[in-house]
């Protein structure tokens, strides 16, 4: 039987999980992890999907603490902040 310490470090996981189940948020993180930080336009430009859209699943992630952004004037460059999520990510996509 599981103790509640357990069962909230498992309901943890199970939230950062959900906010990278979206083959978009997917998608992002690799190119993150592939590529390095990058900013929502050259993001569009690799995904194809409105800058709009882009940006909800930024907020998400942002929120569920898998990315981060820092801002270097009116340009904000997103980069992963999770270690767990970039194993993750580089495990799932055989990703050196």
């Amino acid at each position: 039987m599981l103790n509640s310490s357990s069962m909230e470090e498992y309901e943890a996981y199970a939230e950062v999980l959900k906010a990278i189940s979206h083959p978009v948020r997917l998608c992002i993180v690799k190119g993150l992890i592939e590529n390095g930080p990058k900013n929502v336009t050259n993001m569009y430009s690799c995904l194809g999907v409105p800058q709009s859209t882009i940006s909800q699943h930024i907020s998400k992630m942002k929120s569920a603490g898998i990315i981060k952004g820092e801002r270097n004037g009116t340009e904000i460059t997103y980069s992963v902040d999770n270690e767990k999520i970039e194993k993750l990510i580089k495990c799932l996509f055989d990703l050196k």
